[in-house]
């Protein structure tokens, strides 16, 4: 039991340093952000086993938990009372945030796809939002690129909210679009687009609300960019498979790379929302959890929606793991947190993420 508690400990104080060490110089410190909720359950129940078989180790592992208070505080959302209300209040502006997985759905249904458009513009517009930033959004400029669909996705959205701002991140010479897109029912006075070195980009826009000009920004962060061979391994591994070994080596080599592009992506980021003159709002799809460099880096002294609201850890990711929470909204500390929501409309194998917020 000692040796356990020494490895998971060291381990924890590891995670502890994440927010300071960059996984572009040591990649390491990554896959031990990932961890850290488990290390600090498995810590906890170290704890009690120590507090009655030896009180030294316990006051060491009560020691470490201070330390690591800041990664703790990340981890979990304590507001029991958090009776979402769809009826807005009229001094709030409600925005919302999804990975909307290219439109594809979670459903392989060839018919349930072809409802999927629409039923996702339902269930955003049925909740009167005024800003809406989506990642993995596609459109289509020409109709011949999509004889049995128009894939007119802008148009879905163009009654309610009439302006937008389209990053094209990937585009081809038949008129198809994608990346990420934010839409608002505000009046938009500019926009901006930070172009990564590999990978999507950022941008954002400010609108005009009432006489108050705000500044909404989006991203897509690098993604490990798992294909169905690499969900594969991860079973194998989770089923202690005899492939198990070179499953997690495969496993392993893809994720490094991310953890490391994300690193530069975060420092950038951070650089080019730091002067913004406008009460701002960062929202976005960040491919890393709470715990982790490109969390703290680019979230800085900005208020994190769910855990202003919420109960829980607040997982956002279906797939892997209980514990991804890797979309967010973060407002500036100009604005007061009214409302938040997550919600799984079984679209996408990411939630969407809902907030009220409210100009000081």
């Amino acid at each position: 039991m000692q040796v356990v508690t020494i490895c998971v400990g060291l381990c924890f104080i590891g995670a502890c340093l994440s927010p300071y060490i960059s996984p572009e110089k040591f990649w390491c410190i990554g896959f031990v952000g990932l961890a850290a909720p488990y290390l600090l359950t498995i810590l906890l129940l170290s704890l009690f086993y120590w507090l009655f078989v030896n009180i030294k180790w316990g006051i060491a592992i009560i020691l470490m938990l201070i330390l690591g208070y800041q990664q703790i505080s990340v981890v979990f959302a304590y507001n029991i009372k958090n009776n979402f209300s769809e009826e807005k209040d009229t001094k709030s502006i409600r925005i919302i945030d999804w990975n909307l997985r290219g439109f594809n759905g979670i459903d392989n249904d060839k018919n349930s796809k072809k409802l999927l458009r629409s039923e996702l513009a339902e269930s955003i517009l049925k909740l009167n939002p005024d800003i809406v930033c989506f990642q993995e959004f596609n459109h289509s400029y020409n109709n011949i690129a999509h004889p049995n669909e128009t894939a007119n996705n802008i148009g879905l959205f163009s009654d309610e909210l009439p302006y937008y701002y389209f990053s094209k991140d990937y585009q081809t010479a038949n008129g198809y679009a994608s990346g990420s897109i934010i839409f608002s029912r505000f009046p938009i006075i500019d926009t901006g687009r930070l172009k990564f070195p590999k990978g999507e980009s950022a941008l954002f826009v400010d609108v005009v609300n009432r006489h108050d000009t705000l500044r909404i920004y989006t991203t897509h962060l690098q993604s490990f960019k798992f294909k169905k061979n690499d969900y594969d391994n991860i079973e194998k591994v989770e089923n202690n498979d005899s492939m198990a070994l070179s499953a997690s080596k495969n496993i392993f080599e893809k994720m490094k790379p991310s953890f490391k592009r994300r690193a530069v992506q975060a420092n950038l980021l951070k650089e080019w929302t730091y002067k913004c003159p406008y009460p701002n709002i960062l929202t976005g799809d960040f491919n890393d959890v709470p715990n982790s460099y490109a969390y703290f880096t680019i979230r800085g002294e900005r208020q994190d929606a769910f855990l202003k609201k919420s109960f829980g850890i607040g997982k956002t990711f279906i797939s892997l793991a209980p514990t991804l929470r890797i979309d967010y909204i973060l407002p500036d500390k100009r604005f007061v947190v009214k409302q938040f929501e997550l919600q799984d409309e079984g679209l996408s194998d990411h939630y969407m993420l809902i907030a009220d917020l409210r100009l000081k």
